[in-house]
């Protein structure tokens, strides 16, 4: 099922990078960025963890929280929060539940084979809890203002 805006973000509850159990339903009355991205520690996933983490200051001025959710391992968050000095919130889906129901684990091509894996997309959520956008197939560079962009102009600030 395709997620579309204005439908109800599907709700979930995952491990994040200390073991607690997150809920995207705790966030009711903040906007909420989620991100899913392939694997900690790898170019792409740093460049893009590090722009949020840059940045963070300006989603928090705007009442937004940001997620990232990946299949690894909570440890292996730890280990990439503590390399990286990120000061938000990763969490563990290494079941896929969450990557599928919202649409972010499929198949994908490289050098001409298919292979399924994480499709790197971003969901805006807003305080009701409903998508307020959608990016698909995210190419790192310049996607972070992209996202603080859309939000400030969604909050019409």
């Amino acid at each position: 099922m395709e997620l579309t805006l204005n439908a109800t973000a599907p709700n979930f509850s995952l491990p994040n990078q200390d073991n607690a159990e997150i809920s995207l339903h705790d966030f009711i009355g903040s906007w909420v960025i989620v991100y899913f991205y392939p694997k900690d520690k790898t170019p792409g996933c740093t460049t893009e963890a590090c722009d949020f983490r840059d940045n963070l200051e300006s989603f928090s001025d705007s009442n937004a929280v940001v997620l990232g959710i990946s299949p690894d391992s909570t440890k292996t968050h730890q280990s990439f929060i503590n390399k990286e000095s990120l000061n938000f919130t990763l969490l563990s889906d290494p079941s896929k539940s969450v990557l599928k129901s919202y649409g972010a684990w499929g198949l994908k091509k490289l050098y001409g084979k298919e292979y399924e894996g994480v499709i790197r997309s971003t969901f805006l959520i807003d305080p009701q809890g409903k998508i307020a956008y959608i990016w698909k197939n995210v190419k790192v560079k310049g996607h972070i203002a992209e996202v603080l962009a859309k939000l400030k102009e969604l909050k019409g600030s």
